[in-house]
Protein backbone atom coordinates (compact mmCIF):
# COMPACT_ATOMS: atom_id res chain seq x y z
CA UNK A 1 0.00 0.00 0.00
CA UNK A 2 1.28 3.80 -0.29
CA UNK A 3 2.69 5.13 2.26
CA UNK A 4 0.07 6.59 4.69
CA UNK A 5 -2.43 5.55 3.03
CA UNK A 6 -5.20 3.32 4.87
CA UNK A 7 -5.72 0.15 3.00
CA UNK A 8 -8.32 -0.97 0.95
CA UNK A 9 -11.83 -1.69 2.45
CA UNK A 10 -13.73 -4.70 1.27
CA UNK A 11 -17.25 -4.50 0.51
CA UNK A 12 -19.38 -7.89 1.40
CA UNK A 13 -22.77 -7.75 -0.89
CA UNK A 14 -24.68 -10.81 1.36
CA UNK A 15 -27.94 -9.85 1.68
CA UNK A 16 -29.63 -12.14 -0.79
CA UNK A 17 -32.50 -14.35 -0.14
CA UNK A 18 -31.46 -16.93 -2.12
CA UNK A 19 -34.88 -17.58 -3.77
CA UNK A 20 -33.76 -20.72 -5.91
CA UNK A 21 -31.93 -22.26 -2.91
CA UNK A 22 -35.02 -23.06 -1.12
CA UNK A 23 -35.85 -19.28 0.26
CA UNK A 24 -32.30 -19.72 2.16
CA UNK A 25 -30.29 -16.69 2.67
CA UNK A 26 -27.50 -16.71 0.54
CA UNK A 27 -25.13 -15.95 3.42
CA UNK A 28 -25.46 -18.50 5.49
CA UNK A 29 -25.50 -21.17 2.66
CA UNK A 30 -22.95 -23.76 3.61
CA UNK A 31 -19.66 -24.12 2.26
CA UNK A 32 -16.78 -25.56 2.97
CA UNK A 33 -17.84 -26.11 6.60
CA UNK A 34 -19.32 -22.86 7.34
CA UNK A 35 -21.46 -20.17 5.73
CA UNK A 36 -21.05 -18.76 2.62
CA UNK A 37 -20.85 -15.27 4.39
CA UNK A 38 -17.67 -16.54 6.36
CA UNK A 39 -16.13 -17.51 3.54
CA UNK A 40 -16.15 -14.68 1.56
CA UNK A 41 -14.42 -12.32 4.46
CA UNK A 42 -12.20 -14.78 4.74
CA UNK A 43 -11.09 -14.22 0.81
CA UNK A 44 -11.12 -10.73 1.36
CA UNK A 45 -9.21 -10.17 4.52
CA UNK A 46 -6.23 -12.66 3.38
CA UNK A 47 -6.18 -11.05 0.39
CA UNK A 48 -5.46 -7.60 1.50
CA UNK A 49 -8.36 -5.86 3.10
CA UNK A 50 -8.45 -6.26 6.70
CA UNK A 51 -11.88 -3.69 7.13
CA UNK A 52 -14.65 -5.35 5.62
CA UNK A 53 -17.89 -3.89 5.85
CA UNK A 54 -20.93 -6.92 4.91
CA UNK A 55 -24.14 -5.70 3.91
CA UNK A 56 -26.97 -8.06 5.09
CA UNK A 57 -30.84 -7.90 4.28
CA UNK A 58 -32.75 -11.48 3.89
CA UNK A 59 -33.31 -12.85 7.66
CA UNK A 60 -30.52 -10.28 8.56
CA UNK A 61 -30.99 -11.06 12.54
CA UNK A 62 -30.60 -14.54 11.84
CA UNK A 63 -27.09 -13.83 9.86
CA UNK A 64 -26.30 -11.84 12.43
CA UNK A 65 -26.95 -14.29 15.29
CA UNK A 66 -25.32 -17.34 13.27
CA UNK A 67 -22.21 -15.96 11.18
CA UNK A 68 -19.19 -15.51 13.22
CA UNK A 69 -17.97 -12.09 11.74
CA UNK A 70 -15.65 -10.67 14.07
CA UNK A 71 -14.42 -7.26 13.59
CA UNK A 72 -16.95 -6.89 10.60
CA UNK A 73 -19.20 -3.67 9.96
CA UNK A 74 -22.49 -4.68 9.53
CA UNK A 75 -25.02 -2.81 7.64
CA UNK A 76 -28.48 -3.24 7.03
CA UNK A 77 -30.25 -3.42 3.62
CA UNK A 78 -33.66 -3.12 4.80
CA UNK A 79 -34.44 -2.84 0.06
CA UNK A 80 -32.61 -6.03 -0.44
CA UNK A 81 -35.36 -7.53 -2.34
CA UNK A 82 -35.06 -4.72 -4.92
CA UNK A 83 -31.60 -6.59 -6.14
CA UNK A 84 -28.49 -5.85 -5.80
CA UNK A 85 -28.04 -2.31 -6.15
CA UNK A 86 -29.58 -1.37 -2.93
CA UNK A 87 -27.07 -3.20 -1.44
CA UNK A 88 -24.39 -1.72 -3.13
CA UNK A 89 -25.52 1.88 -1.67
CA UNK A 90 -26.25 0.73 1.55
CA UNK A 91 -22.72 -0.62 1.52
CA UNK A 92 -21.06 2.44 0.11
CA UNK A 93 -23.06 4.78 2.45
CA UNK A 94 -20.99 2.79 5.47
CA UNK A 95 -17.74 2.63 4.49
CA UNK A 96 -15.25 5.15 6.76
CA UNK A 97 -14.75 8.47 5.00
CA UNK A 98 -11.31 8.47 4.64
CA UNK A 99 -11.56 5.05 2.12
CA UNK A 100 -9.66 6.04 -1.16
CA UNK A 101 -11.28 2.64 -3.13
CA UNK A 102 -13.50 0.18 -2.21
CA UNK A 103 -13.27 -3.97 -3.22
CA UNK A 104 -16.44 -5.13 -3.97
CA UNK A 105 -16.79 -8.82 -3.20
CA UNK A 106 -20.83 -10.81 -3.94
CA UNK A 107 -21.17 -13.43 -1.02
CA UNK A 108 -21.99 -16.10 -3.67
CA UNK A 109 -18.66 -16.00 -5.64
CA UNK A 110 -16.72 -18.95 -4.01
CA UNK A 111 -14.60 -19.58 -6.55
CA UNK A 112 -12.91 -16.28 -5.78
CA UNK A 113 -9.14 -16.24 -4.45
CA UNK A 114 -7.19 -13.67 -2.14
CA UNK A 115 -4.92 -13.89 -5.28
CA UNK A 116 -7.68 -12.31 -7.35
CA UNK A 117 -8.55 -9.46 -4.62
CA UNK A 118 -4.75 -9.21 -4.02
CA UNK A 119 -4.01 -8.58 -8.13
CA UNK A 120 -6.90 -5.69 -7.86
CA UNK A 121 -5.27 -4.28 -4.74
CA UNK A 122 -2.45 -4.41 -6.74
CA UNK A 123 -4.37 -2.08 -9.52
CA UNK A 124 -5.40 0.27 -7.37
CA UNK A 125 -2.06 1.12 -5.48
CA UNK A 126 -0.87 1.38 -9.62
CA UNK A 127 -3.09 3.67 -10.19
CA UNK A 128 -6.40 2.33 -11.23
CA UNK A 129 -9.45 4.14 -9.50
CA UNK A 130 -11.55 1.26 -11.46
CA UNK A 131 -11.02 -1.81 -11.69
CA UNK A 132 -12.45 -5.66 -12.22
CA UNK A 133 -11.07 -9.32 -12.27
CA UNK A 134 -11.25 -10.57 -15.93
CA UNK A 135 -11.54 -14.15 -16.80
CA UNK A 136 -10.50 -14.81 -20.13
CA UNK A 137 -10.78 -11.40 -21.21
CA UNK A 138 -14.45 -11.38 -19.94
CA UNK A 139 -15.13 -8.79 -16.91
CA UNK A 140 -16.15 -10.16 -13.69
CA UNK A 141 -15.72 -10.05 -9.86
CA UNK A 142 -14.86 -8.75 -7.73
CA UNK A 143 -14.46 -5.06 -8.61
CA UNK A 144 -12.44 -2.24 -7.33
CA UNK A 145 -14.13 0.94 -7.44
CA UNK A 146 -12.08 4.49 -6.25
CA UNK A 147 -13.57 6.89 -4.44
CA UNK A 148 -14.12 9.68 -6.55
CA UNK A 149 -16.75 7.41 -8.13
CA UNK A 150 -18.74 5.93 -5.05
CA UNK A 151 -21.70 9.31 -5.63
CA UNK A 152 -21.83 8.35 -9.38
CA UNK A 153 -21.40 4.22 -8.33
CA UNK A 154 -24.57 4.55 -5.91
CA UNK A 155 -26.71 6.62 -8.00
CA UNK A 156 -26.52 4.27 -11.00
CA UNK A 157 -27.33 1.35 -8.95
CA UNK A 158 -30.58 -0.35 -9.71
CA UNK A 159 -32.05 -3.40 -9.49
CA UNK A 160 -29.81 -6.25 -9.98
CA UNK A 161 -27.32 -3.91 -12.39
CA UNK A 162 -24.76 -3.19 -8.62
CA UNK A 163 -21.59 -1.36 -10.19
CA UNK A 164 -22.63 -2.34 -13.52
CA UNK A 165 -23.76 1.49 -14.93
CA UNK A 166 -20.89 3.16 -13.34
CA UNK A 167 -18.46 0.26 -15.31
CA UNK A 168 -20.19 0.65 -18.36
CA UNK A 169 -20.17 4.50 -18.42
CA UNK A 170 -16.30 4.57 -17.81
CA UNK A 171 -15.26 1.61 -19.92
CA UNK A 172 -12.59 3.43 -20.83
CA UNK A 173 -11.16 3.90 -18.29
CA UNK A 174 -12.14 0.39 -16.50
CA UNK A 175 -8.41 -2.01 -15.94
CA UNK A 176 -9.07 -5.69 -16.39
CA UNK A 177 -6.82 -7.72 -14.20
CA UNK A 178 -6.85 -10.97 -15.79
CA UNK A 179 -7.60 -13.23 -12.82
CA UNK A 180 -8.44 -17.37 -14.51
CA UNK A 181 -5.42 -18.89 -13.45
CA UNK A 182 -6.29 -18.10 -9.94
CA UNK A 183 -9.79 -18.03 -9.52
CA UNK A 184 -13.23 -19.10 -11.18
CA UNK A 185 -16.20 -16.50 -11.19
CA UNK A 186 -19.20 -18.55 -11.31
CA UNK A 187 -22.11 -17.90 -8.92
CA UNK A 188 -23.79 -19.79 -6.29
CA UNK A 189 -28.00 -19.19 -8.24
CA UNK A 190 -29.17 -22.89 -7.95
CA UNK A 191 -29.45 -26.29 -6.20
CA UNK A 192 -27.33 -27.73 -9.05
CA UNK A 193 -24.50 -24.71 -8.65
CA UNK A 194 -24.71 -25.54 -4.96
CA UNK A 195 -23.90 -29.32 -5.61
CA UNK A 196 -21.19 -28.40 -8.08
CA UNK A 197 -19.25 -26.40 -5.28
CA UNK A 198 -19.78 -28.56 -2.89
CA UNK A 199 -18.80 -31.42 -4.51
CA UNK A 200 -15.52 -29.23 -5.05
Amino acid sequence: MSRGRPPVPALVLAAGGGRRLGGRPKALIRYRGRPLVEHAVAVVRAGGCPDVTVVLGAEGDRVRATAHLPGCRLAANPDWAGGMGSSLRAGLAALAPEASAVLVMLVDTPGVTPAAVARLLAAHRAGAELAAAAYDGRRGHPVLIGARHFAEAAAGADGDAGARALLAAHAGEVVLVECADVAVPDDLDTPADLARWSAG
